[in-house]
């Protein structure tokens, strides 16, 4: 039975299956990433490699129609969403194609003593492993594979089951950009055979964008085998509110910053903490704002997650939280909702709901939206809205986060770094730091 298919959200039909690779495709995927790194990383300069990904980028433009078709269908995302990530893809490719060259050239050192020179000089350092996820088929791909390929590491490709059909597209891409065979390949591989992989010594790195369950996984088997990982988990991110001077438009960045994508963003406003002479009015117009996200809300991207959610939000109503709803699961269409008064009693006070669900708490303090923000395990994104910039520079100073967005949603860019703390995990992605992950930084030092 193979584990990769097709199956539309929108109505649970599976479209097409792909079928399971076989151990011996998977050995020769990562041989054939092996052998590109030893031949076409070897002999190729940065200004090539760049111009290759520079032409992945105008590839995900030209196609950008069918491209948003794919996903889709795939994962439920809409047309108009699904246009926007493959535009931010395009311009990840287009970032580090035109960066490359400045990112990567030597880094003098100063001597403290002695005659000569040092300097460093960045290196790839061979064949990785990216495994991602279904939510962002393209944009998790491109943040992956543009900086690397653009180093000179070559890539092995496992995408998510559900997502066979944009990782074939994505593959076209780059053979018709013009890579060589074996700079990137794909393959549609079981856990196990990914445990194996991740062992073959040919592999020199992994990068996984996925669950706590599974980042945990892979890097306790990447850790027995002395391999780096770029961990990119959950989040359960605080949204602040301490003051504001237009509430209607706080509201909306709110309502923005939580049900993108259906509310399947990792870094998704996900725990509404609001100051208490702000908290009724707050409340009152995000429900109502919320609400009104309910006919064009896409689905989750499958019936199993959106059964998964409503497991989530009964067991936190069973704790004593309070449920507001647009109405009823539908199949893999969930209604967006509220939750107040979730008590740190309760498991869902601490886990991360993946979906159109909102919890609201109300806060005496800026101290008490502080510890709030901070008691829970995960640490990828937050947001502070505040009229008081020193309040602002002060709250986001103590947020453990890996990023703080300060009366703004959806300011992600291509040329900020990307990446959390705690149980969110670690490493960075995007920006000059996102080339700067699988990288030898080798010292010169000539006398």
């Amino acid at each position: 039975m193979t584990l990769y298919a097709v199956i539309d959200p929108k109505t649970g039909k599976t479209v097409r299956e792909y079928p399971t690779a076989t151990d011996a495709e998977v050995q020769q995927a990562v041989a054939a990433a092996d052998a590109a790194f030893k031949t076409w990383s070897a002999n190729s300069t940065v200004a090539e490699r760049a111009a290759l990904v520079k032409r992945v980028a105008e590839l995900h433009t030209e196609r950008r129609e069918k491209l948003a078709e794919i996903i889709n269908r795939e994962m439920g995302k809409t047309l108009e969403q699904a246009l926007g990530e493959v535009d931010f893809s395009a311009a990840i490719y287009e970032y580090y194609a035109d960066n490359a060259e400045k990112f990567l050239a030597d880094e003098p050192i100063e001597l403290l003593a002695g005659d000569g020179t040092a300097v460093i000089r960045r290196r790839p350092v061979g064949a990785l492993l990216g495994i991602m996820p279904w939510n962002y088929p393209y944009y998790q791909v491109a943040r992956f594979a543009g900086p690397n390929l653009a180093m000179g590491n070559t890539v092995v490709l496992k995408h998510a089951p559900q997502c066979p059909e944009s990782a074939e597209a994505i593959v076209q891409i780059f053979d018709d950009a013009g890579f060589p065979a074996g700079a990137y390949v794909n393959i549609r591989a079981t856990n196990e055979q990914i445990a194996e992989a991740i062992a073959d010594p040919a592999i020199q790195g992994v990068s996984l964008t996925g669950s706590e369950r599974a980042g945990a996984a892979v890097a306790e088997i990447a850790g027995r085998n002395l391999k780096k990982v770029v961990l990119e988990l959950g989040g359960s991110d605080p949204f602040i509110v301490l003051s504001t001077d237009d509430l209607d438009a706080t509201v909306e960045a709110a309502v923005a910053g939580r049900f993108e994508n259906a509310g399947q963003a990792c870094n998704a406003a996900k725990r509404f903490i609001v100051a208490a002479d702000l908290y009724d009015d707050f409340l009152e117009k995000f429900t109502a704002k919320a609400f009104e996200t309910a006919e064009e809300l896409a689905p989750l991207s499958s019936e199993a997650a959106a059964k998964r959610l409503g497991e989530q939000v009964d067991q936190a109503v069973a704790d004593g939280a309070n449920l507001v709803s647009a109405g009823e699961r539908n199949g893999a269409y969930f209604p967006p909702a509220v939750l107040t008064g979730v008590t740190p009693d309760s498991p869902s006070y601490r886990e991360e709901l993946f979906g159109p669900v909102a919890m609201v708490f109300k806060v005496g303090s800026e101290d008490e939206a502080v510890a709030i923000a901070n008691d829970i395990p995960f640490g990828l994104g937050s947001y502070v809205f505040t009229t008081d910039a020193e309040q602002a520079a002060r709250v986001a100073d103590k947020i453990d986060a890996g990023m703080v967005y300060v009366n703004v949603v959806g300011a992600d860019g291509v040329e900020l770094p990307f990446g959390g703390v705690k149980r969110s995990g670690f490493g960075r992605e995007l920006g000059r730091f996102g080339i700067d992950e699988f990288v030898n930084k080798k010292l010169i030092r000539i006398g």
